[in-house]
This record gives C-alpha cells, structure tokens and sequence, in this order.
C-alpha cells in the first residue's frame, strides 16, 4: 500500500515479498555499522522482521518505516519512515538507504515526506533522530531537513551512547539549501 509519492520517490508499507532487499539492507556493512545487527540472515528471519517491525508498528501507531522505491523504475533503494521505540519517549524518524543510493539526494527527498506527513497528516507535534555519534552522513541529512542536536542519551536496550536530536519549527529547511 503506497502512503506517500514524491517527485522520484514512493514510499510504502513493506510486505513478506521485500524479505530479500530487507535481508539485503539489514547486512550492508554500513547499517551494521550504525545501527547494529538485527540477527536477520535469512529470509525467513527478514519475513519475522517485516511482520514484528513495521508491519506491526504500522497496524499499532498507523506508521512504521516504509519501503522507499525509486519511481523511475520501482527499484528498492532503502527504508524511511517513523518509529515508536519502547526506550524513547517521542517518536522518531529512520532511514537507511543501500550505499549505491547514496549521495543523490533520495534520503532527503524521503525524510522530507516522511516529516509532512508526520506533521501534517499525523498531527505529530514533536519528532526526534538518534543516531550513533560517528554517523555524520545521518546526522548532515537530519540538520538538512530541519532537526538539531539536542544532547546525549543512552536506550535501554544499547549500550552506546546516542545523539538526540529535535525538530525545530523554527528552521525552515528549503532557506537553509538556497
């Protein structure tokens, strides 16, 4: 089910069929890097994820970290969305992209929609980022779209201290790129 459609980009719910982009995704070098490793290595453990994660989420919260697809040619280039974690208080957005899809500014495009929808559809009034303290990609693309650091802050369930950061109403972040 598609939820949200950009200029390059649609977003939308993932399902079983996505195991193996998923199992893809979940191993890259790079999100086991910055976000840890799932134990997903297989494609039924890739299946358990999408049906325990964001399908769930999904039917919990009425959201969850969507599949990104390049419109272009319905490649699947990475996951985006939003998140309600048991150890944090305030929902946040993800995102992860395969490295490939780095650098051409389809993180950006996503985590844009993902923020109106949030707000604008959702009602949201305060959406946070984590992310590792060594991830200045994650942390360049969220000052980009508008968030700033706020402080330090460890999850319950990770032993690595974080960094919180919020969205500021006041940033308007299409001014901040001219």
């Amino acid at each position: 089910m598609k939820i949200l459609e950009t200029n390059r980009l649609i977003l939308r719910l993932q399902t079983t069929d996505d195991a193996a982009f998923i199992l893809e995704l979940m191993n890259d070098p790079s999100w086991l890097r910055f976000i840890g490793d799932r134990g997903v290595r297989t494609l039924d453990d890739a299946r358990d994820y999408i049906l325990n994660g964001p399908v769930r989420m999904y039917e919990q919260f009425g959201f969850c970290l969507y599949l990104v697809e390049r419109k272009e040619d319905h490649a699947k280039i990475g996951i985006c969305g939003l998140v309600k974690r048991d150890s944090l208080k305030d929902v946040d957005i993800g995102f992860a992209f395969l490295p490939k899809y780095w650098s051409k500014g389809y993180a950006y495009e996503a985590a844009s929609a993902v923020m109106s929808y949030g707000k604008d559809i959702l009602g949201l009034t305060r959406i946070v980022a984590i992310t590792s303290q060594d991830n200045k990609a994650s942390e360049s693309l969220l000052e980009k779209v508008g968030f700033q650091f706020e402080k330090l802050i460890q999850l319950a369930d990770d032993p690595e201290e974080l960094k919180l950061l919020i969205f500021d109403k006041t940033e308007n972040p299409i001014k901040k790129q001219q």
